[in-house]
């Protein structure tokens, strides 16, 4: 993620809708964000499509591992041979 311009990147609503086409053509071809402020303090921030995916997966991957250590934390982990009878299940299309 790009670092964010004070001066370039932290705008009011109102020129941002009024230069809204502007705005949304930076964004996909800079791929910076910009913070759209209302009465002087932050409302929303703006992204391009690919970072908003980029983020997105992102935060599924560390969930995952998050879940993962959990299990582990708690003992519900699968032994070598468990993890390749499952895999081969699921390979196979016979899941129960």
């Amino acid at each position: 993620m790009k670092s964010i311009s004070i001066a370039n990147d932290i705008i009011p609503v109102g020129r941002f809708k009024s230069n809204l086409a502007k705005y949304l053509n930076e964004i996909q071809l800079n791929r910076n964000s910009l913070i759209i402020t209302q009465n002087g303090k932050p409302a929303g921030v703006l992204i391009s499509p690919c970072e908003y995916d980029e983020i997105r997966q992102t935060k599924l991957f560390i969930d995952s591992i998050s879940r993962g250590l959990s299990d582990s934390d708690k003992g519900e982990v699968f032994s070598t041979s468990q993890l390749r009878n499952e895999l081969q299940k699921t390979r196979t299309g016979k899941e129960k």
